[in-house]
């Protein structure tokens, strides 16, 4: 059975860090690229990082270029998101998704299985 689970989330103040995981079964990681979404209270989930089956391509939304690092370790079945110089705006549920085939982008379509989510908050 198929499993995404998120952890590493909680409250951070402005300026700080949190390493997001998602720990994966069920199926072949290194087969697949792997997400990271987000979505705030009133808002639309959004695609926050994704990276290519093998680690060979990133992208990231523009508003987290330059603080959010995603990576993975294959043979650990895990990927994580490093999330450095946290802001308010960043509060949000975090779910990690895997994709259809070994590089998809940001395009929120071509994944098709979440895990439960993580909660961010960043407040002072």
């Amino acid at each position: 059975q198929l499993q995404l689970v998120e952890s590493g989330g909680g409250l951070v103040q402005p300026g700080g860090s949190l390493r997001l995981s998602c720990a994966t079964s069920g199926f072949t990681l290194d087969s697949y690229g792997m997400s990271w979404f987000r979505q705030a209270p009133g808002k639309e989930r959004e695609a926050v990082a994704c990276i290519s089956n093998r680690a060979e391509r990133t992208d990231y939304t523009d508003a987290v270029k330059g603080r959010f690092t995603i990576s993975r370790d294959n043979a650990k079945n895990m990927v994580y998101l490093q999330m450095d110089n946290l802001k308010p705006e960043d509060t949000a549920v975090y779910y990690c998704a895997k994709g259809v085939r070994t590089w998809g982008g940001l395009q929120e379509s071509w994944y098709t299985h979440w895990g439960k989510g993580t909660l961010v908050a960043v407040s002072s």
